[in-house]
């Protein structure tokens, strides 16, 4: 494999050209989401309708994986990233153009697209350098990746705050602009074993799925990000309605738990090769089931406020950050030249879990129930990503 150099597609796309891409969808689906009370109102619809541009994206994300992976495998990693940005452009002119919600939730659902950039992100490390390195090196991508959606919110409430919701739709097309032309620019192939054909890669599926090493990993990273997908789902209602916050304060919340992501994710690129990624990752997932269960104990004996529900997620976010990097190189080597198909795959069934727990913590969120349902939405999803864990760590003692 021959060395990046940046701004030369001839060779493998720089460090930052992987964070850019994969950036750029954590921003389109966070930036917007202090907006959504807004939003609703402007539609004429409630929370709970509105909330499916987070729960659809996050669903129809899940089918877009299962298809980007092949594709990749079969055509390049190149033209899939970039045929993929050029869609996220239209379909933003589409959202921030809208005129009716239908046009919008078409709209946001194309949109989708872009994940594109966060589940090659993860091959193109694969196809570089092997698996305990790829936890490394995706930690370095995650955690650079990190600073885009953790000043995404906070920028959204203050894009809403000046300019209405329309704005941050028109902040994604500059940005998707940008990031198109860096991709062009930078992103070399890096897919040189590409597959004979499209159908092959999902006829190669039984073999992943009757690994039990690949359910332990995906099992893992879906209920970690679950516990962060159930937070998006529902800390916008509690923020918004139950703690009355504006648009750029309920914004700066989200710092919290991906400030806690980004350190999370410097500290498995340092130490996920010496500790090994099964260490990484139970230690990550016990430090996020912490980190949940202290809102959980203050709301329970009636201390609960926003600072209590807000300011520990940083230590949910910090268990993620050092538990998912070794997770998703897990998924890519269960079968190396396999790696889009099964990040595909791997990501897909992660995207439908974290779907369901987003619509299902903010369904069951009223003004009556408070912030506990959320609470304990997250705190079961981390406690299933223990077990998880334990299971791998199981499955592979018992293989050898």
């Amino acid at each position: 494999m021959k060395t990046a150099r940046f701004l030369d597609r001839q060779s493998p796309p720089h460090v930052l050209s992987l964070v850019a891409v994969a950036g750029l969808s954590a921003l389109t689906m966070n930036i917007f989401l202090p907006s959504l009370p807004d939003m609703a109102a402007h539609f004429g619809v409630d929370y709970a309708t509105i909330q499916i541009l987070i729960s659809g994206y996050i669903a129809v994300t899940a089918f877009v994986q299962i298809v980007i992976g092949p594709l990749s495998d079969r055509f390049g990693r190149r033209p899939t990233v970039l045929a993929a940005l050029v869609l996220l452009l239209v379909a933003t002119a589409m959202c921030m153009l809208a005129d009716s919600f239908g046009v919008l939730v078409a709209g946001r659902l194309l949109q989708t697209a872009v994940v594109t950039g966060l589940v090659l992100s993860r091959a193109i490390v694969r196809d570089m350098v092997p698996m305990e390195e790829a936890a490394s090196m995706i930690g370095y991508v995650t955690m650079g990746m990190t600073l885009v959606p953790m000043i995404g919110p906070t920028l959204g409430g203050v894009l809403n705050d000046t300019f209405g919701w329309q704005a941050n739709f028109a902040a994604i097309f500059i940005l998707g602009a940008i990031v198109l032309t860096l991709a062009w620019a930078d992103l070399g192939e890096t897919n040189h074993n590409r597959s004979s054909s499209f159908s092959q890669q999902f006829r190669a599926w039984p073999g992943l799925l009757a690994s039990p090493t690949f359910w332990g990993y995906t099992a893992t990273a879906t209920f970690t990000s679950g516990a962060f997908f159930a937070f998006l789902g529902g800390a916008p209602f509690v923020g918004a309605t139950l703690m009355k916050m504006s648009p750029s304060t309920l914004g700066m919340q989200f710092v919290f738990i991906a400030a806690g992501y980004m350190v999370g994710n410097f500290l498995s690129g340092r130490y996920a090769r010496r500790a090994g990624i099964s260490n990484m990752m139970l230690t990550g997932a016990l430090v996020s089931l912490a980190g949940i269960a202290l809102p959980a104990i203050l709301f329970t004996v009636g201390a609960g406020s926003a600072a209590a529900f807000f300011v520990p997620q940083v230590i949910v976010g910090f268990g993620n950050g050092l538990t998912l990097p070794s997770a998703n190189a897990g998924i890519v080597s269960v079968k190396p030249e396999l790696a889009g198909s099964a990040s595909g795959l791997g990501g897909a069934m992660t995207m439908a879990g974290g779907a369901v727990l987003s619509l299902f913590a903010s369904s069951i969120l009223t003004v009556e129930s408070g912030a506990l349902p959320l609470i304990w939405v997250m705190l079961v999803s981390c406690v299933l990503a223990v077990a998880a864990i334990l299971y791998l760590r199981y499955a592979d003692r018992d293989a050898n």
